[in-house]
């Protein structure tokens, strides 16, 4: 059966409530440890169901906006998802207090438990109606951008249609697009500012009610932090300040006098490369599947069998057209055991990141249809993304397939954005910790506590009126995450510091660097983040010497590379 074909069904909420409702009872009332397992799966059977219909009224939604009942369908889920949460909880209280619970621990592993812990810490009945008014909020600047009609000499463009203009060797062009795109973030910025505001006083009301100082405590849990706490993260940031932000900036000089322009620079000529023009995939996005399929046909038996149940099963949106959500996702349709992937190809070298990023997490999903419990399907997100970003890095194997003669300027843009975008990551996380820590700011002190935050990550930018809204130090408001999911940046500032040490390793052992991918890989969600880790002998991004020797050896790598191919 493909996608298409899915068939969907909206859920009767009040008889689920009711299945839900029996099946805790049944939990609590369980003589024996066989009645208790009974219970769970049946639990399991329901939230397959459920998130499955969630699931397919998302992805229909994204990919046309325009469509009228799925659009209906998505303010369903809004509203029905948090009624539908409060049963969630109750289950979960009664695993945690069930005289059964050694008995299945012990069978499922201790891990389910202590998220259960940690989910119990983000709900109450209470706050119902606030999630339900945090979901139109996210929904409200999701359709906001996903309606972006930007005109751009004669045409119209969507956001996503229009980046491959931000990176054209053009000059001239580049910057026109660049400002293009920035008049029409400064021209909704009154709405865009309005629900930032709004949704941080609802996260923070939200936060307080379950009896938080704020909202930052509560967005650890919410994002499943289970081995970590800002604290780690704080060092993290100090590491990445001491080793990472100079080794980028160091790279944005060769790169500036590479493209003959002066250090620092704007924000369109920071995102030229090379003078020639950025590496572009050869051919069309079919091509680019094709040389993605060859790829994971000879990478190894697992990954052939994954992508060509992608292919066959028509598991993949990637194209960008009107109408369609900007970004791009992976995630999972329990029912039918298979992942599906979300994206906007536009043109650029990043339809073939997308095309082994998504595919990373993708894949990992695929060897973690059949495991139980489902919330061990996917590790939490800093984990998952070790998957996606890692995967990029073992595509450099088919970098020729991928990019032609484009090959070598491929492989160091990558490698230098790798390092670039660490403090980027980095940043993004501190302005959401500031933002929540002070969620009276207004909207002046936001755009400038931002502004402040590139001088101290990003020092290779410059400001100015040329290019409105970035140029003026407001571009936080096009990263989406800061919107839909707080807290939710770090993770892949963590990940790509681990895949950089995967990058490293495939150097000298290719083979030896992907068996180590398959044993971190194969373990799904069964372990925390920094277990997971130890069990697949990789060092944690937490370790003191880790930012510093991945900087090391990627500084020389980029230092011996034939600087003759980068013109």
């Amino acid at each position: 059966m493909k996608f298409k074909d899915f068939p969907y069904e909206r859920i009767d909420l009040e008889a689920r409530k009711a299945a839900l409702k029996e099946i805790i009872k049944d939990l609590k009332e369980a003589a024996c440890k066989n009645c208790a397992k009974k219970a769970f799966l049946a639990m399991q059977k329901q939230m397959s169901e459920i998130e499955t219909m969630a699931t397919i009224a998302k992805i229909r939604t994204d990919v046309d906006g325009n469509d009228k009942f799925y659009a209906e369908e998505e303010s369903f889920w809004n509203n029905a998802m948090p009624e539908l949460e409060e049963y969630f909880q109750q289950f979960k209280l009664e695993m945690l207090n069930s005289k059964f619970r050694p008995d299945l621990e012990a069978e499922y592993g201790n891990l389910y438990f202590l998220n259960a812990e940690i989910d119990l810490k983000t709900f109450s009945p209470e706050i119902i109606p606030d999630l339900q008014k945090e979901n139109e909020l996210v929904q409200a600047y999701n359709k906001l951008i996903a309606s972006a009609k930007i005109p751009f000499d004669g045409k119209e463009y969507t956001i996503a249609q229009i980046e491959p203009l931000k990176s054209d060797k053009d000059d001239d062009l580049r910057l026109r697009a660049w400002a293009a795109q920035g008049k029409w973030y400064k021209d909704n910025q009154a709405e865009l500012d309005r629900i930032y505001d709004e949704l941080v006083k609802k996260r923070t009301e939200i936060g307080k009610k379950l009896g938080y100082d704020g909202y930052t405590e509560l967005g650890y849990y919410r994002m499943n932090r289970n081995c970590y706490d800002k604290h780690d993260v704080e060092k993290f940031r100090e590491a990445v300040r001491t080793y990472v932000v100079p080794l980028a900036a160091r790279l944005h000089m060769e790169q500036a006098e590479r493209i003959g322009k002066s250090y620092p620079m704007n924000f369109a000529d920071n995102n030229l490369m090379f003078r020639s023009g950025n590496p572009k995939p050869v051919g069309t996005a079919d091509d680019i599947v094709k040389s993605a399929k060859k790829f994971y046909d000879e990478l190894s038996p697992e990954t052939s069998e994954f992508f060509n149940t992608m292919l066959d099963m028509e598991l993949m949106d990637l194209v960008a057209k009107e109408g369609k959500r900007a970004g791009g996702y992976c995630t999972s349709l329990p029912e039918y055991h298979v992942p599906f992937i979300f994206s906007n190809f536009n043109g650029t070298q990043g339809d073939v990141e997308v095309v082994t990023h998504e595919a990373g997490h993708a894949f990992e999903g695929y060897l973690s249809r059949n495991i139980v419990p489902l919330e061990y399907g996917f590790p939490t997100m800093e984990a998952c993304e070790v998957h996606s970003m890692s995967m990029e890095f073992f595509a450099w194997k088919a970098s020729e397939d991928f990019f032609g003669p484009d090959k070598d300027k491929f492989q160091y843009s990558h490698l230098a954005a790798a390092i670039s975008f660490i403090p980027y990551g980095t940043m993004v996380d501190h302005f959401q910790h500031i933002m929540y820590e002070k969620p009276e700011l207004t909207k002046e002190e936001r755009h400038a506590v931002w502004k402040e935050l590139i001088g101290i990550y990003q020092p290779w930018l410059k400001f100015g009126p040329e290019i409105p809204f970035y140029g003026d130090g407001m571009g936080w408001q096009r990263q989406l995450h800061i919107y839909n999911y707080p807290f939710y940046y770090i993770d892949y500032c963590l990940a790509q510091t681990v895949s950089l040490e995967y990058w490293a390793l495939s150097q000298k052992d290719y083979k030896g660097a992907w068996d180590k991918y398959m044993k971190y890989t194969m373990q799904g969600g069964s372990k925390t983040f920094t277990e997971l880790l130890k069990n697949a002998d990789m060092v944690s991004p937490f370790e003191g010497s880790c930012l510093k020797d991945v900087c090391e050896t990627a500084g020389k790598w980029l230092d011996n590379f034939n600087k003759d191919a980068l013109k």
